[in-house]
């Protein structure tokens, strides 16, 4: 079975989630080497791939993972959110020892993936974070290999929510306007 990360009450409506609630992972401050930690979980291997929106759920904010948030991702040992960077390195959540470890025995490079051994973990996890539609595995690769992945940071995010809001006339394109004369 893979390894849970981030799988907290809060981002589902099932109560009960393998990591408890978000709200107790919180800290003031992050790993040492967060900055590195976020970019490995930000390589990860996307295995279902979600459309739709979220949002910080502690903030209510929208963040740079808003998009497609509950998207699976994986390094072949350790299952995550696709949202679950932003978590990480807005909020310091709290990471298992077992985590770090792994990711520091690799030195913070993606692995690729034996798909004959991780098959039997995918469809063993699937039904637990309720993906059981997803089983069995079905790809016809044989090995999955770490693609080279852009996501913006916090700070590109951030400026260019500023830059949008400033560009809004009247600060936001729900207000109604008054129609011009003619």
């Amino acid at each position: 079975m893979l390894e849970l990360l981030g799988f907290y009450d809060e981002l589902d409506t099932r109560s009960g989630q393998p990591n408890g609630s978000i709200r107790d992972a919180v800290r003031s401050v992050g790993e040492p080497d967060e900055a590195d930690l976020v970019a490995y979980l930000d390589a990860g291997h996307v295995l279902i791939d979600v459309m739709e929106g979220g949002h910080d759920v502690i903030t209510g904010s929208v963040h740079r993972l808003s998009s497609g948030c509950s998207s699976l991702v994986t390094d072949g040992t350790w299952l995550w959110r696709q949202d679950f960077p932003h978590y990480l390195e807005t909020h310091h959540v709290s990471l298992p020892q077992t985590f770090l470890e792994h990711v520091r025995s690799l030195n913070h490079q993606m692995p690729a993936i034996a798909v004959a051994q991780f098959a039997p973990h995918y469809d063993e996890t699937m039904p637990l974070v309720g993906w059981a539609s997803a089983v069995p595995w079905r790809s016809t690769a044989t090995t999955l290999l770490p693609e080279p992945r852009t996501a913006n940071s916090k700070v590109q995010f951030d400026a260019a929510m500023l830059a949008q809001d400033r560009s809004r006339p009247q600060g936001s394109w729900g207000k109604r306007r008054k129609p011009r004369k003619a």
